[in-house]
């Protein structure tokens, strides 16, 4: 039986306080939320519209805010948030920040009771995936790293793509949360499996964001209008909701955050890593990356991919 249909339900009026029921009193599951930037702000406020009940913590408290007035409750605490909850999401900046939520003094594991889920969506490298999990089941909890494909309008739109890997059990209890969150969702195995697949995926993103940036710095420079070239390339064999998304974005020089430009730039910087670590060249990924950490040098770190355009033109 799923969390939310679960049975016995009772004392369904005492909700004021983040730990006033238990589990089995509860008939909707109660999932923490660790993590309210572009992404994590649109997927906690999806699982609020869908009937969770969610407890919210940010850094940055007042971020908490427009979710509280949506029905969260907030928490002090990454600690505070775990100990309160059938099972925790974080959708976090960068590996740094992923461990500092689990092993800082106020962090989830101080928090996490026996056979509770703690799932991280953040792109981290799996080797901070891999230590996080072990430092979880540990405890006799449960971890799932499930990072996603995605950026702000997937995110509000509830159509990511969830890459999991490590307890079935955790996958399985959270299923109904990840329908509200993604249009897809894949099993890939054994923790590490997840974030490798990420960074894969946003290694390829990142080479075609560099590729129709040159293409369009090219042909606008060899007079070629830039509504014909994005119009070329939607009918043939290169059409992709990226380049549909993105190229209108390059050409009005239009910025808009819906996936800051630095994180793009760590993200390639990890699938470099992972390549050294197996032994596999990346050139192409490699020359992106130079351009992409160009634009954060250029300060351009704050603002959607589509900046790299600005040092490539």
């Amino acid at each position: 039986m799923s969390i939310i249909a679960r049975a016995g339900l009772a004392a369904r009026g005492n909700r004021g306080s983040i730990g006033a029921l238990t589990c089995e009193e509860r008939d909707v599951a109660r999932i923490g939320f660790l993590g309210l930037g572009i992404m994590g702000r649109a997927m906690a406020a999806n699982l609020l519209k869908a009937g969770f009940e969610v407890v919210v913590w940010n850094r940055s408290a007042a971020k908490c805010a427009p979710l509280v007035a949506l029905g969260a409750k907030q928490a002090a605490s990454p600690r505070e948030v775990a100990a309160a909850c059938d099972f925790t999401l974080a959708m976090l900046a960068d590996p740094a920040a992923a461990r500092e939520t689990v092993f800082g003094a106020e962090g989830v594991l101080a928090g996490l009771a026996e056979r509770r889920g703690y799932i991280d969506m953040s792109t981290v490298d799996d080797a901070t995936a891999r230590a996080i999990a072990a430092a979880i089941t540990a405890r006799g909890a449960r971890f799932l790293e499930a990072p996603v494909s995605g950026t702000r309008k997937p995110a509000e739109d509830g159509t990511l793509v969830i890459l999991a890997a490590g307890d079935r059990s955790l996958y399985d209890e959270a299923a109904e949360a990840f329908e509200v969150l993604g249009k897809k969702r894949v099993f890939l195995g054994e923790v590490g499996q997840g974030a490798r697949m990420k960074l894969v995926v946003n290694m390829v993103m990142g080479q075609m964001m560099v590729a129709l940036s040159e293409g369009l710095a090219l042909g606008l420079k060899s007079d070629l209008a830039g509504e014909a070239i994005l119009d070329v390339l939607e009918a043939g064999a290169m059409a992709c909701p990226m380049f549909r998304g993105k190229g209108p974005m390059l050409l009005a020089d239009d910025a808009t955050t819906s996936f800051p430009l630095k994180h793009m730039q760590k993200d390639m910087r990890l699938a470099l890593a992972l390549s050294e670590s197996v032994g596999q060249p990346l050139q192409g990924a490699a020359a992106a990356n130079e351009v992409f950490k160009r634009a954060t040098l250029a300060g351009h770190g704050e603002a959607d991919i589509a900046a790299v355009y600005r040092v490539v033109r």
